[in-house]
């Protein structure tokens, strides 16, 4: 009996088949896995909350709004009294404007419906949104109705703890609500005077004479 022959004696004979050689073939699990660092992780772009003060940046506070708190917001209200203002403002709802009234206006302006007396308080959300409330007081009668009462406790809440106000149309008031967990407390940077608040606020809704064309528009003049 003759020796059977080696592959390699096939090939070498010239015999139609080559030898078979096993092939390796990549792994298609592990073929495309990329082992480097992944540079879009969000935790290496997210901006911290001491950025700014890390880089010594200063926001200017330009404008001061003045408006009731929107009832998505949790809100903090200054402590300070010295904070505080009584006074006598004119608002026209339909314009959704408020103005600061001179003194020497209000005996002219006595009676006058858009004008009420109200006690102007410092407030911010927790975007750090600073905006000067306006909670309307109780009349000469010392009457006070029920949104505004609730909106000057809301207020005193505010001034601990953070608050979000409601309306709730079946009871005529505000819900205020306190917020579950106590949490930083606001950040007022470098809060101006009252004295510069009211400016930033009024700046451009300040009714100091008597022909000035909100109150020609009151009377019918324009």
């Amino acid at each position: 009996m003759s020796k059977p022959k080696s592959s390699n004696d096939i090939y070498a004979t010239g015999d139609k088949f080559p030898p078979i050689e096993k092939v390796i073939e990549p792994d298609p699990i592990h073929q495309f896995k990329d082992e480097s660092p992944n540079p879009f992780n969000p935790e290496k772009f997210r901006i911290k909350q001491d950025f700014q003060s890390a880089l010594g940046v200063k926001k200017l506070l330009l404008t001061i709004p003045v408006r009731k708190p929107s009832k998505e917001w949790f809100f903090r209200c200054h402590d300070d009294p010295n904070y505080q203002i009584q006074t006598i403002i004119l608002e026209l709802k339909e314009d959704s404007e408020i103005y600061l009234v001179d003194p020497s206006l209000w005996e002219l302006l006595i009676g006058e419906a858009t004008c009420s007396t109200r006690l102007l308080i410092p407030a911010i959300n927790k975007q750090g949104v600073i905006f000067l409330w306006p909670i309307r007081l109780p009349g000469p009668d010392g009457r006070q109705d029920s949104w505004s009462r609730s909106a000057m406790e809301a207020a005193n809440y505010a001034k601990n703890k953070w608050v979000r106000i409601q309306p709730n149309m079946s009871l005529g008031a505000y819900d205020v609500c306190v917020a579950p967990t106590e949490t930083v407390p606001p950040n007022w940077g470098e809060l101006p005077s009252l004295n510069e608040i009211l400016r930033l606020a009024f700046k451009d809704h300040l009714i100091d004479t008597a022909d000035h064309p909100v109150l020609k528009r009151l009377r019918g003049e324009i």
